[in-house]
């Protein structure tokens, strides 16, 4: 009987690598999950309806979801055209506006928030001439949309900027020697190469605006019903040793997050899968 040799693996400690990875996923996000998971259980599933369902909860998903949907939009348009304008432009002081768009990260998220509230306040520099006109940003739903598309928009920018450096400025030449306008060359040269990295930073904005906290609490007034978000409800309930309700709550922010984020990464691969058959 012939012996069959394992051929060897092309990657070098492929095994050790794979067993390491899943180890140290395991160890930072399944474990914690299955935690979460493991203490809603205890509820009763009467009980777990109840206090997802209650009309301060549904009040704080609405926000919570919509804001952070609405934000990763107009950071989907206007990081895109940051991202141009960084890439294609030259002007005085271009590289001091390329890392102030990293400013939201490296900002902590409490600086950001007593900033943004100082600003947008109605004796702010900005609030103040805003008010007039009957805007009020501080304290308000609008002010978490303020808070949600100041964190997320670095991360369309830092998507978008190295897709748009690397387009060959060939191709857009030749659609326009083939009679194609600015806006036709746009839509049918540019637009394909920038939409799979254009949904994933959209993705990430919307994912990082979900679970945001610090930069929230101080702009958005808090107040139930109307302008209270869904991470400081569970906070809430925590303080208050309603650990297994914070957990419920939770559950339902993963389980939405992880439908709306395979939602995303199947658009984006399908848009690919399209982008490459044609």
């Amino acid at each position: 009987m012939a012996l069959v040799l394992k051929q060897p693996s092309v990657l070098p400690g492929f095994g050790l690598t794979l067993g390491f990875a899943l180890f140290y996923f395991s160890l930072i996000v399944l474990i914690p999950l299955s935690g979460l998971i493991v203490k809603t259980t205890t509820l009763t599933w009467q009980q777990f309806w109840h206090t997802v369902t209650e009309p301060r909860a549904m009040a704080s998903y609405q926000l919570t979801f919509g804001a952070s949907f609405l934000g990763a939009l107009i950071n989907g348009f206007f990081g895109s055209v940051v991202a141009w304008v960084l890439v294609r432009y030259h002007f005085p002081g271009r590289s001091i506006v390329d890392a102030l768009v990293d400013l939201p990260f490296a900002l902590p998220t409490a600086v950001a928030g007593i900033a943004l509230t100082a600003i947008y306040s109605s004796n702010g520099w900005i609030g103040s001439y805003l008010e007039p006109l009957g805007l009020k940003v501080a304290f308000t739903p609008l002010g978490v949309l303020v808070a949600l598309t100041f964190i997320g928009l670095p991360f369309v920018v830092r998507t978008v900027q190295p897709v748009l450096q690397d387009l060959d400025k060939e191709v857009e030449e030749a659609a326009t020697t083939l009679g194609a306008n600015r806006w036709q060359t746009f839509r049918a040269v540019i637009v394909p190469e920038l939409w799979p990295a254009l949904l994933t930073g959209m993705a990430m904005a919307f994912a990082r605006s979900v679970g945001e906290y610090g930069s929230v609490i101080f702009i958005a007034g808090n107040m139930p019903l109307k302008s209270e978000i869904t991470p400081l409800l569970i906070m809430t309930k925590l303080e208050q040793y309603d650990y297994a309700g914070a957990t419920a709550l939770g559950v339902v922010m993963l389980v939405v997050s992880f439908v709306l984020a395979l939602m995303i990464n199947l658009i984006q691969w399908w848009s690919g899968r399209r982008h490459t058959a044609s």
